[in-house]
């Protein structure tokens, strides 16, 4: 791909950590900026991760082995799909802000099996194309339970606060594993919405600034 004047950025977080808000709310400042965004998200709401999010709700059983197969499928068709693709999407000049990309499949099934294959059956994604900034909001658990709680009909059956513990330790222990290959910016997710995406854009404008 030839050098682009845009971003890949992807959004990572336990859950509760807020990355709708603050995709929301990155996209609506890009935008009013005069940017191009292209606001996606994983699992994708496509046939391969539509049945991702039926197995989190409960309404399908699947080995974490599969489940992470699955993953590895959906962000391939995200990536390459050639009507909504995030490659064809970053060759039309979008900015894309994905919620979820890699970093999200070694953290959650690298809780249930080793994350070194977790890593190795996402390469083809990765090499296909690393975003240009990871950013880690960094939410503790018990914070990240109380908002689930508060904003949520139903749970789905990851979201405990024992499993969502082990989750964020994983994220460290993949960005430690990981840090020379990718670009990983954490910032404090137990804060206020406005005061996390003001770091945020800042981050983001002095990277845009630098293309």
């Amino acid at each position: 791909m030839k050098k682009r004047t845009n971003l890949f950025i992807a959004l990572e977080g336990i859950d509760g950590s807020g990355k709708s808000t603050q995709t929301k709310l990155l996209t609506e400042k890009l935008t009013a900026q005069g940017h191009k965004v292209y606001p996606t998200f994983e699992p994708t709401d496509n046939a391969i991760g539509k049945m991702i999010r039926s197995i989190f709700r409960g309404e399908v059983k699947a080995d974490h082995r599969v489940i992470a197969g699955l993953f590895v499928a959906d962000r391939l068709d995200h990536l390459l799909n050639e009507e909504y693709g995030i490659v064809k999407k970053l060759e039309a000049g979008y900015t894309v802000i994905c919620d979820r990309y890699c970093f999200s499949s070694y953290a959650y099934q690298g809780v249930h099996m080793d994350m070194d294959w977790v890593i190795q059956a996402n390469a083809m994604s990765a090499q296909t194309l690393r975003p240009d900034i990871n950013i880690f909001i960094d939410v503790s658990p018990e914070i990240s339970m109380q908002r689930l709680n508060s904003s949520r009909d139903n749970i789905e059956i990851y979201e405990t606060l024992d499993n969502l513990k082990l989750v964020r330790a994983k994220y460290e222990e993949a960005f430690t594993k990981l840090q020379r290959a990718e670009n990983i910016f954490k910032v404090n997710g137990d804060r206020t919405p406005d005061l996390i995406a003001g770091d945020i854009w800042n981050k983001v404008a002095s990277m845009l600034d630098s293309l």
